[in-house]
């Protein structure tokens, strides 16, 4: 990926093939004898996982999700889909900022490892927000992170918009989907018909131009590329949730001192599953190790999480002691102080955090509650007023 996250790529005019299912092995085969570690969407532990691909038939051929607040299923489709299902438990995250990294060694003679090249394939609308919203946070600035800087410049970026939005997606809500936006290097669009899926391909980059000319492929009809539009178009016309109406910022600001975050503290655990699944949270922890003999020493670097009780702890004490200043401090910053610090939102509508929390918490029925609550409508959802549910699982 030439361009930065984020970035306009210069995409020659995107012009559009199509693939079909040999031409998708081809693509990872490309990519693998370019030297590329290959990672996408696999079937692993009853769920669906990133992991290296050796071919395109590690990918989840006929698997859907079934999702809801606190549930996570596999399902069998009934067809031969391979991205017919919405995010699991997993993000891009883990592979350019790593749950857990060494910092320095004491040993002279320690070689830096290698920085790996990755080829994502299989990623959508949201997460390559989300790639765009860390490299914000962790890539630009007076201090970026300079592991993470070059991880992310090396990846190629194979992205899939979504025409199947799940039962937990809001990322119409949030401005960054169900159609990719800038920075992948090939954009894929799966249709079905009776004689099985094939690709729609948008080209990103010149280095997604040099991928395509070696795989077999014809040009994609004005049909087909209307269709594939279509498709995703209609699909944000059917999240499973959205949120409020508004500038979410100043509901936040509007509820600081609101009722509810107390209601919502007696159903959270702080656990920190929402900010370990989320895919643009960032917070981490520095820890020095040394041998018994003093001879050797580490520092390492861990995600962390804003739920933790010791996360605020300074001279004197912790400074977010109780479970409803914590989760507002995590809900605000997402969705209002993100923007004064970063200059967009923290939150790109993916619903992991939904799927994840062992309690149910829903992030848009928190914000619709807070909306109704700051409006002086504490009774039923008003028809006007319809809430975070809009459509079934996808």
């Amino acid at each position: 990926m030439n361009t930065m996250v984020g970035e306009t790529p210069d995409a020659g005019g995107g012009a559009t093939a199509v693939l079909d299912p040999a031409g998708l092995e081809q693509l990872v085969r490309v990519l693998l004898a370019r030297g590329y570690r290959v990672i996408g969407p696999t079937v692993s532990d009853n769920a669906i996982e990133l992991a290296e691909l050796r071919s395109a038939d590690d990918l989840p051929r006929g698997w859907g999700v079934d999702v809801g607040p606190g549930h996570y299923r596999l399902r069998r489709r009934g067809d031969a889909a391979l991205f017919g299902h919405s995010a699991g438990p997993q993000s891009w995250k883990q592979f350019l900022h790593p749950p857990r990294q060494l910092l320095w060694s004491s040993d002279d003679d320690t070689a830096a490892p290698d920085t790996p090249r990755y080829a994502f394939v299989g990623v959508r609308a949201c997460d390559l927000s989300a790639l765009a919203v860390l490299d914000g946070v962790l890539g630009r600035g007076t201090h970026p992170d300079q592991a993470f800087v070059d991880r992310l410049r090396r990846v190629f970026v194979v992205a899939v918009n979504c025409t199947e939005p799940g039962g937990l997606c809001f990322c119409a809500s949030m401005g960054t989907g169900p159609a990719v936006g800038p920075g992948y290097d090939l954009a894929l669009t799966e249709r079905l018909d009776r004689d099985g899926p094939h690709y729609v391909v948008d080209v990103g980059t010149g280095d997604g131009a040099d991928v395509l000319a070696e795989i077999a492929h014809r040009a994609a009809t004005d049909d087909e590329s209307s269709s594939a539009r279509t498709d995703v178009a209609e699909a944000a016309e059917h999240m499973g949730r959205r949120m409020p109406p508004g500038d979410l910022r100043q509901l936040l600001i509007d509820s600081r001192e609101s009722p509810h975050w107390q209601d919502v503290a007696s159903r959270c655990l702080t656990c920190g599953n929402c900010t370990m699944v989320c895919p643009t949270c960032f917070c981490t922890s520095v820890s020095d190790t040394t041998d018994l003999a003093g001879a050797h020493a580490e520092r390492w670097m861990e995600w962390a999480s804003c739920f933790e009780f010791d996360f605020t702890y300074i001279h004197g004490g912790v400074v977010r002691q109780s479970g409803p200043s914590r989760y507002r401090h995590w809900l605000t910053h997402k969705l209002s102080s993100w923007h004064d610090q970063f200059g967009g939102s923290g939150c790109v509508g993916c619903g992991r955090c939904i799927a994840w929390c062992p309690t149910g918490i829903d992030i848009t029925e928190e914000m619709w509650t807070l909306d109704r609550l700051r409006a002086g409508r504490t009774g039923a959802v008003h028809a006007e007023d319809p809430g975070p549910d809009h459509a079934s699982d996808g």
